[in-house]
């Protein structure tokens, strides 16, 4: 192999275990009983614990860990002019979330996660992605009362989401990832999904990045090649890599973020499989398109099962470089 300077990155897809003190101090705010200015100083300093954590494992690019978010597609909402927020809906088993409302004109009021990116990456010299959640993805988990159909509420979506990310450029951001999971359950409308996120990406220099998860890509592929992003980040550990004879058949001719996790589990996959499991690609992907990382989020593990999880990722990403300079 001819293998440039910087292959086979790692990294992570965004969000980390909230810490008890933080858990403590939402459901107190909730309530009233602490303000927003001291939810904020334990917001950061959560932020700054997982900013920590990641460079001590040796990540390459770095997340802020969406200590300051709830829910992905009510965070968002709850920050835009023309949406309110639902009672509680359930979202699958026994969780629960608010979901967002259209009641009006969808409008950017200004900047939403800018500060909290600007923190983050104030911490450390690693670059730290801007996490942004996608048109389709807002509408597709919202209520709509007021566009006249779902085309033109994920266009109203996009035009919002396209400002935020345009502001993250402008702070710095040189990685942007934009979250699109809802795609994966609708393949009839991909058009609008790839319409949709055309609209935020098309005026963006940074690197862009489409994360999606747990759906049936094999409906949506090779389709999906025409999402406008640079990267498009796929759970892969918990499918068991079933896209590999698709990717056969129908080259992927972008960069992979290549799950190699199965955040639903709560064993830590030993260096070999992770090792199998990253050359498994090479048969399709060359080792220069190909970033490594968890299947989707860590929220849902502890942090101790996150750092076992994401060691073993990184130590093995450093046995198989190592490798393929010696072989190359």
């Amino acid at each position: 192999m001819n293998l440039p300077k910087t292959f086979l990155t790692t990294t992570t897809v965004g969000s980390f275990p909230k810490p008890d003190y933080l858990k403590k101090a939402r459901t107190q705010f909730s309530k009233k009983e602490i303000t927003r200015e001291e939810l904020e100083k334990l917001e950061k300093r959560a932020t700054q614990e997982i900013i920590q954590f990641q460079e001590k494992l040796g990540l390459d690019i770095l997340v802020d860990g969406e200590m300051y978010r709830g829910d992905m597609a009510t965070f968002f909402a709850e920050h835009l002019t023309g949406c309110k927020i639902s009672g509680l809906v359930r979202s699958y088993g026994n969780r629960y979330y608010r979901k967002p409302v259209v009641i009006g004109k969808l409008e950017w009021p200004g900047p939403i996660t800018v500060d909290w990116w600007k923190y983050a990456q104030s911490l450390t010299h690693k670059p730290v992605k801007g996490m942004l959640t996608g048109p389709y993805t807002m509408m597709d988990w919202s209520f709509n009362e007021y566009y006249s159909n779902r085309r033109d509420t994920a266009l109203a979506f996009s035009e919002v989401i396209a400002q935020e990310a345009l502001a993250l450029e402008k702070a710095g951001a040189v990685c942007i990832q934009i979250d699109e999971p809802a795609v994966s359950t609708k393949p009839e409308e991909l058009p609008l999904a790839i319409e949709a996120l055309s609209r935020v990406t098309q005026n963006l220099k940074a690197k862009t990045i489409s994360h999606m998860c747990y759906g049936e890509f094999a409906k949506l592929y090779p389709k999906l090649l025409d999402l406008p992003v640079q990267q498009l980040d796929l759970e892969m550990a918990n499918s068991d890599y079933d896209m590999i004879e698709l990717f056969k058949k129908f080259p992927f001719t972008k960069e992979i973020g290549l799950g190699v996790l199965d955040v639903h589990n709560h064993a830590a996959e030993p260096k070999e499989t992770i090792k199998k499991r990253i050359q498994t690609i090479f048969e399709v992907i060359p080792p220069e398109r190909i970033y490594v990382d968890p299947d989707c989020g860590l929220k849902t593990r502890t942090l101790e099962e996150s750092e076992t999880k994401l060691k073993n990722m990184v130590e093995a990403v450093k046995e198989l470089k190592k490798e393929l300079l010696t072989y190359a």
